[in-house]
């Protein structure tokens, strides 16, 4: 393994302003943009053997991988000042019903909270999907908020878009960020200045021809959303073309039939994006290496992050932190 590691993702210099964390780390999609501001990740945990092999493709490492959270002691994580993250979703059984730290045991969220608990990072960043807010009428947010106060954070979070940050996608997700509260501060979301996005800009020119559609998936998915329509439902394909401003949330199961995303072509069914597409498309940049199948890519892709909302509030974060220090 230690062979095949490019570090293509990895910053070259050796200087570090501050150190982090990376949990449910998937391809790295947080890390990048932490590691581009002086940051030196410190530990990684992700337990996904197909995305750990992209990740440490991309940034070596392979020591900083505790994999499995559940089974990472607090000893073993090292001292951070920023811990970030992007953890399932699960409601919580409120057996307790103090909306506490100890409410959420049972939930992955609870492993971040031991760490958070342990290690007393300054800040956190905590990535999540937008249906967060409502998940269980609202109360999972409400536990999660409520653990982070009793363990000592000033917590602000807030929706924000791929598609407002240069990338043409759709992808609405909650970011939350903590500061501890001895720091004496309370993290701004800053202003975006928004930025028009065009699907044409990150299509490749030339592209495989098996990323076209059979007729019979083709015929399929038009059969399929007719019958969809007569029911009075707006499910089925969406087609797309380079002029597109922008395209639907990519998910993990794009590999399936990449019906949520086909993209037009001349004379031709429509095809799905490719792999490179999908990187661009979540603001990877090319130098990113791809080194497992198209249908890990596209899952990986599907559970990623997008690069560039990672980038402003990394700045911010950053900033802020200096700022009060």
């Amino acid at each position: 393994m230690a062979q095949a590691v490019s570090k293509m993702l990895k910053k070259k210099n050796n200087s570090e302003d501050f150190t982090f964390i990376d949990l449910f780390a998937g391809v790295g999609g947080i890390r990048y943009p932490f590691e581009q501001l002086n940051g030196k990740c410190v530990m990684t945990s992700e337990w996904d053997k197909y995305a750990k092999l992209t990740y440490q493709t991309n940034y070596g490492d392979e020591e900083l991988f505790l994999g499995d959270i559940t089974k990472i002691k607090e000893s073993e994580v090292p001292d951070h000042d920023v811990l970030v993250g992007g953890f399932p979703c699960q409601a919580f059984s409120h057996a307790g019903k103090k909306m506490g730290f100890e409410d959420t045991r049972g939930t992955m969220f609870f492993e971040v909270a031991r760490i958070i608990k342990a290690k007393k990072p300054k800040m956190l960043l905590l990535e999540n999907v937008k249906g967060l807010v409502s998940h269980d009428k609202g109360n999972t947010l409400k536990v999660i908020l409520s653990a982070l106060d009793e363990l000592g954070y000033e917590v602000t979070y807030k929706i924000l878009h791929a598609k407002d940050f240069g990338v043409p996608q759709n992808r609405p997700r909650i970011y939350l960020v903590g500061v501890r509260k001895d720091l004496g501060f309370k993290f701004e979301f800053p202003d975006n200045k928004i930025k028009p996005t065009r699907l044409g800009d990150i299509l490749e020119e030339k592209v495989d021809k098996k990323y076209t559609i059979s007729d019979k998936l083709w015929s399929y998915l038009q059969n399929r959303k007719e019958e969809q329509k007569a029911k009075g439902n707006g499910f089925g394909f969406s087609l797309f073309d380079a002029d597109s401003e922008y395209v639907s949330t990519i998910s993990a199961r794009y590999g399936k039939d990449g019906s949520e995303i086909l993209i037009k072509q001349k004379g031709k069914n429509p095809r799905k994006l490719t792999p490179r597409e999908c990187a661009r498309l979540q603001g990877f940049p090319d130098a990113m290496e791809i080194p497992v199948s198209d249908t890990q890519f596209y899952k990986q892709m599907g559970n990623s992050v997008a690069v560039p909302v990672i980038t402003y509030l990394a700045k911010a974060m950053m900033k802020q932190l200096q700022d009060n220090s």
